[in-house]
């Protein structure tokens, strides 16, 4: 937790700087800072499952929109978010269907382009620490039998991603619809008799309609 908060200082820091010698040089000097949060629907993607059903959950946040130029912005978020899926494995180790919700404090920083003055497409990496996961599992195989329940030992704690989205704003609200692509997987590499597997080996996946507000 110490390292992401390090590394969330870092960038802020190091993006506030940047933004202010381009405001000094250009003349910009519309940020905006506010909260924004909207709808999640997320899943895990993988190779090994038959079928997944998409989980609703929810984002809410806070976020800076700083301008470089009067096209480009960098806008850092920080974000309570949920993701997860319900999968249907089956493979060599494990088969049967599981429930998984994944609580995750969310970091995404965008490169924001207006390409008019309300309408805005943006993308970036997204950094992801793990709050707190859960995970029902009813299972057969040589790896699980019968019901199992995992939780924030079982995950990793880190996750990172790209973000890309697009978005309308007017001087106080804006929305918009952005998909989160997970690079990470959210189970852990672990050992059965000599055989090394990922349980859960899937990444996360979501899309997220959100509605933001500018405080200033």
């Amino acid at each position: 937790m110490k390292k992401l908060k390090t590394i969330l200082a870092i960038v802020l820091l190091t993006s506030i700087s940047q933004v202010t010698f381009a405001q000094t040089s250009t003349g910009t000097s519309s940020q905006k800072f506010g909260i924004k949060g909207g709808v999640n629907f997320s899943n895990l993607y993988t190779e090994d499952v038959e079928d997944n059903n998409v989980l609703t959950g929810f984002n809410i946040g806070v976020f800076a929109k700083l301008p470089i130029t009067p096209t480009f912005a960098i806008q850092p978020e920080l974000s309570y978010t949920t993701k997860g899926a319900e999968l249907v494995y089956n493979n060599a180790f494990i088969s049967g269907t599981s429930t998984f919700k994944l609580n995750y404090l969310e970091a995404p920083i965008l490169l924001v382009v207006n390409l008019n003055e309300n309408f805005n497409i943006h993308g970036g990496p997204y950094f992801a620490y793990l709050i707190d996961g859960k995970a029902t599992n009813d299972a057969e195989g040589t790896i699980f039998d019968g019901e199992d329940t995992l939780d924030n030992d079982d995950f990793n704690k880190f996750d990172t991603g790209i973000s890309v989205g697009i978005g309308y704003d007017s001087n106080k609200i804006g929305f918009g619809v952005r998909y989160n692509y997970g690079l990470q997987k959210v189970g852990k590499e672990r050992n059965f008799n000599g055989t090394d597997y990922t349980f859960p080996d899937g990444k996360n996946s979501a899309i997220n309609l959100y509605l933001s507000y500018s405080i200033l």
